[in-house]
């Protein structure tokens, strides 16, 4: 049985989807916002400050870097505790079901996606510099770094399993058996996952644009997640991206401010590294990675009929 098949072992009537929905909006965006204003009002004495401040923002009011980390990816925590619960106890599956279609969850395809992502991105990093050194401000401060690296390493996989458990698990198998086919799925969940990043402050600096590569990376995943049967290799790449993303370098302008090792202070601009990765990089590693795990018969996995097994029916 099939990735997306997998939602035929449980029950699938339209209320629970409406449910589910409700359960997780409530869990990630009520709950998981308390922690947040938590950490703000007893950081910040101005309360007019703080109302007027986005989410984004509230380093702006003096609150540490890594105390609003903290908070923020909580949100991601409740949400996925959310979601886990309600495919548990709504859709009466088991949470495996979610993850992979294998016998058991996969870590060590876990565990080669985060490492295989983690370096990729690091070399692209170091290229950067090699060819940019003034864009760059060596920003290392032991403690604070050192807090960072416990709060990325532990809180950003939950932060990315929510976000991967929701798209290319949930809303991939959901769509998939309601539609019938693959391909539907696919399409719309990666432009839903780029979408959702508009709220990105990135994109208010880069402009609309930046959505390419965010609903690149959300096709990234989601071809990768239907070759292989599974989200193990997603979820581990998206980890490794966003810890990366956390750890290495920081900017003024982005979703993640943190205690990173270097500052970009260069001007944001949108170039060749918007199309690099979407149109030729990303192309090479789902190449690479077909060739490790031997995928095949990629028209039928990727915009094949959805077939609810005999067994299910029975």
């Amino acid at each position: 049985m099939g990735f997306i098949e997998q939602a035929y072992k449980g029950k699938n009537e339209w209320w629970r989807y409406g449910l589910t929905f409700i359960i997780v909006f409530l869990g990630w965006q009520l709950l998981g916002v308390l922690p947040i204003f938590i950490v703000a009002l007893n950081e910040s004495q101005d309360m007019i400050a703080l109302m007027e401040s986005s989410a984004n923002a509230f380093s702006d009011l003096g609150i540490d870097s890594n105390l609003y980390l903290f908070a923020m990816l909580l949100m991601f925590v409740f949400g996925l505790l959310s979601l886990l619960f309600a495919v548990k106890r709504i859709h009466l599956r088991s949470i495996k079901t979610l993850i992979t279609s294998r016998l058991k969850v996969d870590w060590k395809r876990y565990a080669y996606g985060f490492g295989f992502w983690f370096l990729v991105s690091v070399a692209f990093l170091i290229l950067d510099y090699l060819l940019f050194p003034d864009h760059y401000v060596y920003n290392l401060k032991p403690l604070p770094f050192a807090i960072l690296l416990l709060i990325s390493f532990i809180f950003i996989p939950l932060q990315t399993s929510f976000e991967e458990l929701l798209f290319r698990g949930y809303l991939m198998q959901g769509l998939g058996i309601w539609f019938k086919n693959a391909w539907v799925p696919l399409v719309f969940t990666s432009v839903a996952f780029g979408l959702l990043h508009g709220f990105n402050p990135e994109v208010d600096k880069l402009g609309n644009l930046i959505l390419i590569y965010y609903i690149g990376t959300g096709f990234l995943f989601g071809i990768i997640t239907l070759m292989d049967e599974g989200t193990e290799l997603a979820l581990g790449m998206h980890a490794a991206n966003n810890v990366v993303a956390a750890v290495f370098v920081t900017m003024n302008w982005a979703a993640f401010q943190t205690e990173a090792m270097f500052k970009d202070i260069s001007e944001p601009s949108m170039g060749i590294q918007l199309f690099l990765p979407v149109f030729i990089i990303y192309p090479l590693v789902i190449l690479f990675l077909s060739k490790k795990y031997g995928w095949y018969n990629w028209k039928e996995k990727l915009s094949g009929k959805i077939v609810q097994p005999k067994e299910e029916n029975a």
